[in-house]
């Protein structure tokens, strides 16, 4: 058998990874996983506590969905979208219409939550120069936001960490703070003349350190745009296909955005798809005869792509038939029964929840101690896979975990915690927030 952690050694690069310090320890080689569970090369078994980064909906190996891509592969794996169509995009797309919220009527696919960002990002510019507004050049994003890696998400994005190095690169936003309507309306007051966009993570700022947005915000965030005559773009990137309880964020404030950006959760967490949906009167917009070149000179090669656009709808059939939604409210409730305990530890500043998306802050730590890594070690020793956004333990498990493994992976998460401050040197107990 090939020496796996080996060949990584030698030849990969990790995302968002220290190389240095990923070389110094044993990588762990997942080799399968099934319902809630991953399996290491050395047949360990892990809880899945990051849904495979937050897009593993209804568990590892789901018979429908595996079932239904293999199917695909029966009949071809790829074609272009560039001159031609096939059954399942256009399929995927009437059911994406048909669950969104309401004046959400055209898809427009990509390949990940960058890509669904940076589109939304052009076709709100471009809509609003061929309607005449040349003046709005701008958008205005949220403090701490993240809607991808590329330059124009990073444009649009706020956490200094990721984004500061590449600053010189990026175009210029207005910033508001998050969660504050006030400061959105300044801002919109000052600049809303020049603002083709708004751009929002609805409810939750999920690589913040999932940072929920108070009652009303989003609501108020679509009145103020209404009123200056601005798009409000929603990435759903992470908070959709139910992570927050309902299928999209913004149905919990009764919210329809202008455009709306989808990935992660849509096909289940199979295979790369987004989409980025618009209003019919964004897309007749771009209507015109082809010497007027309004078209939406965008594309990607793997547009649409049949196998991945199998895999959601299978996804989306498993939503109704099992009725993953309903089945989620209980658990919803027991978790944050579960995580009350967990904020109550005073190793613990504060528990940041919505729904299926859960911070946990260790408060402030020296950086070099890398309290939050800390404390995914300790938990891969107890069995369950985590990952940290810094000082902040994020779990963010399948919403097909049952409900005796919620307790299994919230009580890893706090014997983790408990273990990890007992152990780091020189370290003072946070103050709860």
């Amino acid at each position: 058998m090939p020496d796996y952690a080996q060949l990584d050694r030698d030849y990969v690069w990790h995302p968002f990874t220290q190389q240095q310090g990923w070389s110094e320890e044993e990588p762990l080689v997942i080799e399968r996983g099934e319902g809630s569970y991953l399996y290491d090369s050395e047949g360990r078994r892990y809880l899945d506590g990051t849904a495979a980064l937050w897009c593993n909906v209804h568990g590892h190996r789901h018979p429908a969905i595996d079932a239904a891509v293999r199917e695909q592969l029966d009949r071809v794996a790829h074609t272009t979208m560039l001159g031609l169509t096939h059954p399942g995009a256009t399929d995927l797309a009437a059911r994406l219409v048909e669950i969104a919220p309401a004046g959400l009527s055209r898809v427009f696919y990509s390949d990940s939550g960058s890509t669904a960002a940076e589109i939304a990002l052009k076709i709100a510019f471009q809509y609003q120069q061929q309607r005449g507004e040349t003046r709005r050049t701008r958008f205005v994003r949220l403090r701490e936001a993240y809607h991808g890696d590329t330059i124009g998400s990073v444009s649009v994005g706020g956490i200094d960490l990721f984004h500061s190095t590449y600053r010189p690169l990026l175009f210029e936003t207005h910033v508001a703070e998050p969660g504050d309507a006030a400061d959105l309306e300044r801002v919109l007051a000052a600049h809303g003349e020049e603002v083709a966009a708004v751009v929002v993570e609805p409810l939750v700022q999920g690589a913040a350190g999932i940072l929920v947005q108070p009652e009303g915000y989003l609501r108020d965030a679509r009145g103020l745009c209404d009123r200056f005559g601005v798009l409000l773009v929603c990435d759903e990137v992470a908070t959709g296909f139910g992570r927050t309880g309902t299928m999209f964020a913004c149905e919990q404030e009764g919210v329809a955005p202008d455009l709306m950006c989808l990935a992660k959760g849509i096909t289940g967490g199979y295979l790369p798809l987004a989409a980025t949906l618009t209003s019919e009167e964004i897309y007749e917009g771009f209507l015109g005869s082809y010497e007027e070149f309004k078209t939406f000179f965008h594309g990607h090669t793997y547009t649409g792509n049949p196998l991945a656009c199998a895999a959601a709808l299978a996804s989306l059939d498993v939503f109704e038939q099992e009725r993953t939604l309903e089945r989620l409210q209980p658990k919803i409730v027991l978790f944050d029964e579960l995580l009350a305990e967990v904020a109550a530890m005073p190793e613990v500043a504060e528990v940041r929840q919505k729904g299926f998306m859960v911070g946990i802050d260790l408060g402030p730590h020296d950086d070099a101690l890398r309290m939050g890594h800390r404390v995914t070690v300790e938990a891969r020793k107890r069995g369950a896979f985590i990952r940290p956004l810094g000082n902040t333990v994020v779990l963010m498990p399948p919403l097909s975990i049952s409900e005796d493994e919620l307790r299994e992976l919230v009580a890893i998460a706090g014997t983790a915690i408990k273990a990890t401050v007992a152990t780091a040197p020189g370290q003072e107990l946070p103050q709860a927030a």
